[in-house]
C-alpha cells in the first residue's frame, strides 16, 4: 500500500514519514483476516470467490479467539477483518471486542450492504478505527459490477450513517476500463459524504478477478487515475483537510508520485526518493500476511493457491516468523529476483518487482508484471537496436 497523503505531508513538515521496517525484513505484518467466506454479492473481482453460502470447515468462535491471542502474541499490531461480508458472521463483535481488548488497531472491510439503522449503533459501539466500504463506480457501473441492483445505494446509505454516528470510513474502488472514467465523480461523493480516506486499488488477477482481467484499466488510464489521485491528495493537504489518500496493487505507483514530485514539488524529491528507498515496495510475504476463513495462511490476500500452514495446527508465529517456508523467504528477498522488464527496472528497490500473483496469472510467477503502466523509457530500459532497411 503506498500512503499517498502521509508521504506528502511528510515533505511538507506536516506529519513524520510513514515508518517502515528495512525491506524484506522478518516482521510482524498487518494481517487481514477473512473471517469467512460467505458473502450476499458475487463481485465480479471477488479474490474469494465467495457466495450467498455457508462454506465448510470455517474457524469457530473458540478457534478464532484462540488466532487472537496467536497474533497478538507474534506482535501483530494491526488486524482488517474483511470476508466474504463479515458482517454475516454472527459472532463478529465479540471477535473484534476481543482483539481491541488486546490492544489491536481493528478496521472492518465490508461491502456496507448489510448496515443499516437497526445495527448502525452496535457498529459504532464496536469502536472499529476504520470502516473501509467498497463503491466501484457510478449506481449502474457498481451494481453491474457487484452483480446486485440496488447495492450501490446501499453502500451510500451504509456510508451515510457511519458518518452521522462519527465513524472514520474509507471509500475503495478497484479501477477497471468500466469505472475510470468515473473516477471524479467518486471523489466527489468523498467530499458530499465526509468520507476521510480513499483507497484506490489496481485490479488483481485472482479468483474472479483472474478471469476479469480483461477488465484491468490498462497503462494509461492507470496513470491518469493516480495523476488525479496525486492532485486531489496535495490540494487537500494545502487546505487542511483530514484525508488520506491512499493506493494498492501496483507498486509502480510509487514511482510515478516520485515523477508528480519531481515536476510539482522539485525540491522535495531527493527527500521523497530516500523514504521510498526505505519503504521497498511490495511488502507480500513479510508486511502483509493473510488468514483465510478455514485457517490457511498465505503471503497476502491473492496468493489462496499457496498456503503456508493452517493457524488450528500451528502458531501463526511458527508460520511467518519462525520457520517461515520457502515462498516466504523468497519473497522476503529484497529486491527480489525478478525477471524480464521488473528484472531490467532501475526502480525495482523501490517497487519490489510490484504484485507477484499477477505475473503468476501470466504463467510466470517470477516474471514481469503485466500491470506495470510504466514505460521501457522510464524503467531504464535501452531502447531496441533496429536494422536499417536497404532497398536495391
Amino acid at each position: 500500500m503506498l500512503r499517498i497523503s502521509q508521504y506528502l505531508r511528510a515533505l511538507t513538515g506536516q506529519a513524520p514519514a510513514p515508518r517502515t521496517s528495512p525491506p524484506g525484513s522478518n516482521r510482524p505484518p498487518v494481517v487481514i483476516w477473512n473471517l469467512l467466506r460467505r458473502c450476499n454479492l458475487t463481485c465480479k473481482h471477488c479474490y474469494a470467490t465467495s457466495a450467498d453460502s455457508v462454506f465448510r470447515d470455517e474457524l469457530d468462535t473458540p478457534a478464532a479467539l484462540t488466532v487472537i491471542d496467536d497474533l497478538h502474541d507474534a506482535g501483530v499490531k494491526v488486524l482488517i477483518l474483511s470476508g466474504g461480508e463479515p458482517l454475516l458472521r454472527d459472532d463478529l463483535f465479540v471477535l473484534s471486542a476481543y482483539a481491541r481488548s488486546k490492544g489491536f488497531f481493528v478496521a472492518l472491510s465490508t461491502n456496507g450492504t448489510l448496515i443499516d439503522e437497526q445495527n448502525i449503533t452496535q457498529i459504532r459501539a464496536a469502536n472499529f478505527d476504520y470502516v473501509g466500504i467498497s463503491i466501484d463506480g457510478l449506481e449502474a457501473t457498481h451494481d453491474a459490477f457487484r452483480q446486485l441492483k440496488g447495492s450501490f445505494a446501499s453502500s451510500m446509505r451504509a456510508i451515510r450513517l457511519c458518518r452521522e454516528q462519527g465513524i472514520r470510513v474509507g471509500l475503495r474502488t478497484t479501477l477497471t476500463q468500466e469505472n475510470h472514467q468515473q473516477l471524479p465523480q467518486l471523489l466527489a461523493l468523498m467530499r458530499e459524504y465526509d468520507v476521510q480516506k480513499f483507497y484506490l486499488s489496481h485490479l488483481n488477477y485472482s479468483g474472479r478477478g483472474k478471469r476479469s482481467r480483461k477488465l484491468d484499466a490498462r497503462q494509461q488510464m492507470s496513470r491518469e487515475a493516480m495523476t488525479l489521485i496525486f492532485e486531489r491528495a496535495w490540494e487537500d493537504i494545502q487546505q487542511g483537510r483530514d484525508s488520506d489518500f491512499v493506493s494498492g496493487n501496483n507498486d509502480a505507483d510509487a514511482i510515478l508520485l516520485l515523477q508528480w514530485v519531481g515536476l510539482h514539488l522539485p525540491e522535495h524529491y531527493p527527500r521523497l526518493e530516500n523514504m521510498l528507498r526505505a519503504w521497498g515496495g511490495n511488502a507480500s510475504g513479510s508486511g502483509i500476511a493473510n488468514i483465510d476463513n478455514t485457517g490457511e495462511v498465505h503471503p497476502d490476500t491473492y496468493w489462496w493457491q499457496h498456503s503456508v500452514g493452517n493457524v488450528r495446527h500451528t502458531p501463526f508465529r511458527t508460520l511467518w516468523l519462525d520457520q517461515p517456508d520457502t515462498l516466504l523467504q523468497q519473497l522476503r528477498v529484497h529486491p527480489r529476483a525478478v525477471g524480464g522488464r521488473c528484472g531490467q527496472c532501475r526502480w525495482l528497490d523501490i517497487c519490489n518487482g510490484n504484485t507477484r500473483t499477477r505475473a503468476w496469472a501470466e504463467g510466470d510467477l517470477w516474471g514481469q508484471d503485466p500491470g506495470c503502466h510504466l514505460s521501457d523509457e522510464e524503467i531504464g530500459m535501452p531502447p531496441l537496436m533496429t536494422i536499417p532497411c536497404v532497398m536495391h
